[in-house]
């Protein structure tokens, strides 16, 4: 197995295919993360023991060697027993790591941020962009022995460093006004850092805030002097010095007669934001509350412009419940944290940990909420049923129902629209559900109409988009996918048309399969519908989605090709991602390698329960019917039963494995003549 390794936040390993990687423990993952900040150098047991524990109990080096033992069958489970370990390995008195640089997320982000600095000022921003995506948390988050502190602290300092240089870039771009956000609250967190205040206040001077500049360095004097004592340094001086003379130098080659997003100072559009926020900007204090809740509103739109703009939305949206957080006010949180109710049309999450965080605050915030703010309350339960989608549990789905029944109490639409799209996120705890899915779209667009929630409006013609393909009505489906082309051209919300786009592919796939009429026919053929596919899956590369985008186009190939009871793709270029331990059994039968899928088949765990649940299914019954496995055959045919009048994974409007009903019928015969 070729695993990389994650300590830009908690600590993780993921598999060749990009899935986490189950660690048993803090010590196991202690262990883990003490070998990665070796470099592949031998540690002694002893010295384990000693960076795991201030006192170390009886026993503690047999404990080492369990904790071992135990990653290395979690990071080689396909290694023979008694067969050499090639990862982690023996090495005298200790063990030792044998991973590649490219392989830990932090070494290459040290190699990234250490080779920026000779690059152009686009191919910069870029590869900083790119590094400083990968930070999940705080590095070593959740370990504080002092090696992991050690750690901590010298990456958080070369992050920085990435932030800063980010900003430099920005600004010799001529992107000052983006530059001068971020490098706001940057200064907000870390005052004691001069190159931030220096850049904060060229960002400034480059978008034609020469008085906003100048009174960012007064400020970092007056907080230098009555913290520190001190006077700032050359730099701060300097700059200055050469803003009260307007020095050429600061705008040569700096695009200063542009503003943000590329748009020329003469455009009325571009103009009025940059004024907007430069008036913002003095007339509200830095540290002011409603800031933040500003912030939110801000981030909301951003999101639904989708791209970058939804990586970055996301980002900022875990460091504003944070701040929120530190000011001691649970209901300023509980709003900062509830406010984004951006719509969510997917039933995996983009980033695991970016989520659990947010359930985690949110649920911090609902312990500290004082009685009487219902619809704070609502929010927070609404954000964690969002958040925790796919994960199946109890309290998600108890969360999702109480805030419906919150927001109906006190008869605030737009909250109950929030909570709608809550309810729909926990509505697949079993199969066969589409009915109900289209019953909450039902009732959702009437009340985004006549309210004026135009994202919820689409929103809704999505999930009945979805839940008319699942259940064979492509008619009204086609209608609720041209509405929703409508809606997001008129408001411009381009994310939408990245569903209606597979829509369309799932359409040309129906027609290559056999139709629930007559399981004997297709019309369009196979490579009509690969095409349609392969299309589709361009128009990911840049939708800011990764738990839509990775994997979907190769599951969407294989489930065709299962629909036609054809051999699985085999081609070994495709990007498996999540779904790789469900194609796994098939991708092997069709590569000849009965046993090794057998072994597979036992190894995949039941489908998540999310919109290609009936899909995934019908893939787990066509492997376990070819290989025999009786009872595998009995699960997925229990499992699928009440989806019998569905079409399988037609429901997440992206691809479909054919009739529900053939499948079962397949697995019916097979269980007959057992």
């Amino acid at each position: 197995m070729q695993a990389s390794f994650g300590v830009l936040g908690p600590v993780v390993a993921w598999d060749r295919n990009g899935a986490e990687v189950a660690l048993r423990g803090p010590r196991h993952r202690a262990v883990l993360a003490r070998l990665l900040v070796a470099e592949g150098r031998v540690v002694p047991v002893d010295r384990l023991v000693d960076d795991l524990w201030a006192d170390p109990p009886e026993g503690a080096v047999g404990a080492v060697r369990t904790f071992v033992a135990a990653l290395r069958r979690a990071l080689e489970p396909q290694r023979p027993p008694r067969a050499r370990p090639q990862l982690l390995v023996t090495d005298g008195p200790g063990y030792a790591l044998l991973v590649g640089p490219e392989a830990v997320d932090a070494r290459r982000f040290e190699a990234a941020t250490s080779t920026a600095s000779g690059l152009d000022a686009p191919a910069r921003l870029a590869q900083l962009e790119e590094a400083l995506g990968w930070w999940r948390g705080p590095a070593y988050a959740g370990l504080d022995e002092p090696w992991a502190r050690t750690e901590r602290a010298r990456l958080s300092e070369l992050r920085l460093h990435a932030v800063e240089q980010r900003a430099a870039a920005l600004v010799a771009l001529g992107r000052g006004p983006v530059a001068a956000s971020a490098l706001a609250a940057h200064v907000a967190e870390h005052p004691w850092r001069e190159e931030g205040w220096r850049l904060l206040a060229l960002a400034l001077y480059r978008s034609g805030r020469q008085a906003d500049a100048l009174a960012v360095l007064r400020r970092a004097r007056a907080l230098l002097i009555e913290h520190l004592a001190i006077e700032p340094g050359p730099a701060l001086q300097t700059l200055e010095h050469d803003i009260l003379v307007q020095a050429e130098h600061l705008t040569e080659g700096a695009g200063y007669a542009r503003a943000d997003g590329g748009r020329s100072a003469d455009d009325p559009v571009g103009r009025v934001w940059t004024e907007t926020a430069a008036a913002y900007d003095r007339a509200v204090a830095a540290d002011a509350r409603s800031r933040l809740e500003s912030t939110i509103g801000l981030l909301r739109d951003l999101a639904m412009a989708g791209g970058g703009g939804l990586q970055a939305a996301r980002r900022q949206r875990v460091a504003a419940a944070a701040a929120a957080e530190e000011l001691s006010d649970p209901e300023l949180t509980a709003r900062v944290i509830g406010a984004y109710d951006v719509p969510a049309s997917w039933t995996r999450v983009d980033d695991p940990d970016q989520a659990a965080a947010i359930v985690a605050a949110a649920d911090r915030t609902l312990a500290r909420l004082p009685g009487g703010a219902a619809a704070a309350r609502a929010r927070l339960l609404a954000t964690i049923a969002l958040e925790s989608r796919g994960d199946g549990s109890s309290r998600a789905a108890q969360a999702a129902r109480e805030a419906e029944a919150i927001a109906r109490e006190i008869d605030d639409p737009a909250l109950l629209a929030f909570a709608l799209n809550g309810r729909w996120m926990q509505c697949f705890e079993r199969a066969g559900l589409a009915r109900e899915r289209d019953a909450i779209g039902a009732e959702l667009l009437p009340l985004a109409e006549r309210h004026g929630l135009v994202s919820y409006e689409i929103l809704g013609h999505l999930i009945r988009m979805q839940a008319r393909s699942a259940l064979a009505d492509f008619a009204a489906a086609d209608q609720h996918a041209v509405a929703v082309d409508r809606l997001a051209a008129v408001h411009e919300r381009p994310l939408a048309g990245v569903f209606t786009t597979w829509y369309r592919a799932l359409r040309v796939a129906v027609t290559a399969t056999p139709s629930p009429a007559d399981a004997s026919t297709a019309v369009a053929p196979l490579s009509d519908a690969d095409a349609a596919y392969r299309a589709a899956a361009a128009q990911l590369t840049d939708a800011g989605m990764p738990g839509l985008t990775r994997g979907l186009p190769a599951l969407a190939l294989l489930c065709l090709r299962i629909a036609r009871r054809e051999p699985a793709p085999t081609d070994r270029t495709l990007d498996w991602g999540p779904y790789a331990q469900w194609a796994r059994p098939l991708v092997l039968l069709a590569d000849g390698d009965a046993n090794g899928a057998a072994v597979a088949l036992r190894a995949a765990p039941d489908p998540p329960p999310d919109l290609l649940m009936e899909a995934i299914w019908c893939l787990l019954a066509q492997a376990a019917l070819a290989l025999g496995d009786h009872d595998r055959c009995k699960r997925a045919r229990a499992a699928l039963a009440p989806a019998a009048a569905e079409i399988a994974g037609a429901g997440s409007g992206l691809l479909t494995a054919g009739p529900v009903a053939t499948h079962l019928a397949d697995l019916d015969a097979a269980l007959v003549t057992r």
